[in-house]
């Protein structure tokens, strides 16, 4: 038994050491040896976390590689577990006075709808609050369906039909404009939430037509969370300068992977050797730039997300401008409303351990954005 409580501090030692413990797929890690000079591979099966060091194949223990590993597992899971919930805003405190006396009194109605009343039990000052969409001619719920319409796929005068369809009388131009509008504001919001990521990404490259002339998006995801880090649009392929996405990534997550997944493609190796190598084995990147078809090394979870960009892309027939808010879009969509099947129905902001409450996540998103403004001005 003293044994066993040994070999599980000396576990707990190795997971709480930076870099000590790396997970190379779903199921298989690398932990490093005590003489730092190795690696062991743990594998989790249904017997249990299974060590190719010699006390797990010769002696038959539970090593202190795989209590490394357990614990490693333990402390993610309980970080998700204690997840940063995004609530939607309510009324509490009056405008004027701040108290938080507050009673409704009655309905503003006008062109963008019912908007509830307040009245002040301090100060029998009455207001209203439309937080993130004040001065808007529509209501919150025909901007919100008309882009959850635009990035599930429709087009912009498809989307322009749908609301007439249910009393909203829009322009395919107010759409857009919207579009740009809110896009901008929730994407700034979320990346300062900086979502905590894992250690492997993944980097690929795809071509899209802006003004008739090709193009190429350069993206980088979180291969754990499928989390969209980062994203950049490139005159060409093979000389672009893949640094400055890396070194977003870095800033938006507060780290750098310990692996890294790209194509052979010469720009990903140059950016790699001058941001994430170093002469330190311990903190050096590792980069697997040999993707294959099948197996643990192949781009499927990057070509499914390029696949997103695409669809999107036919339905236009082609970006009109290089800084299109439409590019963000489709990465805020991706991260936080579409719920993905491959996540067991979740949003790679959810599985990063930030969940966006309410019926109506795009309210939610430009709610809390838009307070996050009004705070730092005041």
């Amino acid at each position: 038994m003293q044994e066993v409580n040994y070999r599980e501090q000396r576990g707990k030692a190795i997971a709480e050491t930076e870099n000590a413990v790396r997970k190379l797929d779903e199921n298989t890690f690398a932990v490093k040896s005590q003489s730092g000079k190795g690696e062991y591979t743990v594998i989790n099966s249904e017997l249990g976390y299974l060590c190719s060091c010699p006390d797990s194949l010769y002696r038959g223990v539970v090593c202190k590689h795989a209590f490394a590993v357990a614990i490693r597992q333990q402390l993610h899971a309980s970080i998700l577990a204690s997840k940063l919930v995004v609530e939607p805003l309510s009324v509490q405190n009056c405008i004027f006075c701040q108290s938080a006396n507050l009673k409704k009194y009655g309905i503003r109605k006008n062109k963008s709808g019912n908007i509830q009343r307040f009245l002040c039990a301090n100060c029998t000052k009455t207001f209203s609050i439309n937080i993130g969409f004040e001065k808007m001619k529509h209501d919150p719920k025909a901007v919100t369906t008309a882009m959850q319409l635009y990035f599930s796929g429709e087009s912009l005068r498809n989307t322009q039909r749908s609301l007439r369809l249910i009393g909203i009388d829009v322009s395919y131009v107010t759409v857009y404009r919207w579009i740009g509008k809110y896009v901008t504001l929730m994407q700034d919001y979320v990346e300062k939430l900086q979502p905590p990521v894992s250690d492997t990404w993944r980097a690929d490259e795809i071509y899209v037509k802006i003004k008739g002339d090709m193009k190429y998006v350069f993206a980088l995801m979180d291969d754990e969370t499928r989390y969209w880090i980062a994203q950049e649009v490139a005159d060409t392929k093979y000389k672009h300068d893949a640094r400055s996405i890396f070194r977003k990534g870095k800033e938006l997550t507060g780290k750098k992977p310990m692996k890294l997944i790209t194509d052979g493609l010469p720009a990903y190796r140059d950016a790699y050797l001058k941001e994430f190598w170093t002469l330190k084995k311990e903190t050096r990147t590792e980069h697997v730039n040999t993707i294959k078809l099948a197996g643990n090394m192949q781009n499927n979870k990057m070509e499914r997300m390029n696949g997103e960009i695409r669809d999107r892309e036919k339905v236009m027939r082609g970006l009109k401008k290089r800084d299109s808010p439409i590019l963000k879009g489709i990465q805020l969509y991706h991260n936080a409303i579409r719920e993905h099947q491959g996540l067991n129905g979740k949003t790679p902001l959810e599985v990063c351990g930030i969940k966006v409450e309410g019926e109506n996540k795009w309210i939610t998103l430009i709610q809390n954005a838009t307070e996050t403004i009004n705070r730092r001005a005041n």
